[in-house]
């Protein structure tokens, strides 16, 4: 359970990326104002977070970083604030180690936009909050189970034993659990990486060797819209509900 004096209330949502595999679609636009369910994902994701009580999202922009900008400012919102890297695509790692100054020293919640989901018995983001122990973790991961994943689904991430502690798949294998963009994580694990540009997944390692690195199961339905054919399988399944 989260900690009286750890109270979350800041996250970063990653839409920077070019969404090079959902050509066509990202010809003209950034892969997080493609639409789904008639809202752009962006939105999906800052909405979840306001829903849940974070009051300070920070969205990185690089890709159409100008259409990015000015949608993000139409929300009129003062608890959205920008991170920009037009200068140079930094993948997740790197967004986070440059967004250092914005998001403070306390646990964060990082939520890819092309994260979107359906509820299953509880809601996943107030589930989350409650089950992250900063004592016990540095990161908590959620994670579906592959058999209830939309879109596409790979061999699986991670496995997980009866505490929550995930393990990387074994090579040449597949693991019961797929990694869904969202996350909490303390972000000084950041700070002292030297690469400007790098993937989580770096952090990941040395935390999953640590045994500091758990998951929470989310008890619905997730959806990875990453190609054109996963949004078309996305949207059917909303449309069915």
């Amino acid at each position: 359970m989260t900690a009286p004096n750890t109270v979350i209330d800041t996250a970063m949502v990653m839409a920077a990326g070019h969404g090079t595999r959902m050509r066509p679609l990202t010809n003209d636009k950034p892969k997080a104002l493609i639409e789904v369910a008639g809202k752009p994902m962006v939105d999906h994701a800052i909405d979840r977070l306001k829903d849940a009580g974070i009051k300070r999202i920070i969205v990185n922009i690089h890709a159409f970083a100008d259409q990015m900008r000015a949608h993000l400012e139409a929300r009129n919102d003062d608890s959205i604030i920008i991170s920009d890297e037009t200068e140079a695509i930094l993948e997740t790692g790197g967004g986070i180690k440059k967004a250092l100054p914005l998001l403070g020293d306390k646990p964060i919640i990082t939520h890819n936009c092309d994260s979107i989901w359906v509820e299953g018995m509880g809601k996943t983001l107030p589930r989350l909050l409650e089950r992250f122990d900063p004592d016990e973790m540095d990161a908590l991961l959620v994670v579906a189970v592959t058999a209830n994943i939309v879109g596409d689904v790979a061999r699986g991430d991670f496995t997980m034993d009866a505490a929550g502690r995930i393990e990387w798949r074994e090579p040449a294998s597949v693991a019961p659990f797929m990694y869904t963009g969202v996350q909490i994580i303390k972000p000084q694990l950041f700070a002292d990486i030297e690469e400007d540009a790098f993937s989580t997944t770096k952090v990941w390692r040395g935390l999953i060797e640590d045994k500091r690195a758990y998951g929470m199961r989310h008890d619905g339905v997730w959806m990875h819209v990453g190609t054109p054919g996963a949004l078309e399988e996305a949207e059917e399944f909303l449309r069915d509900l």
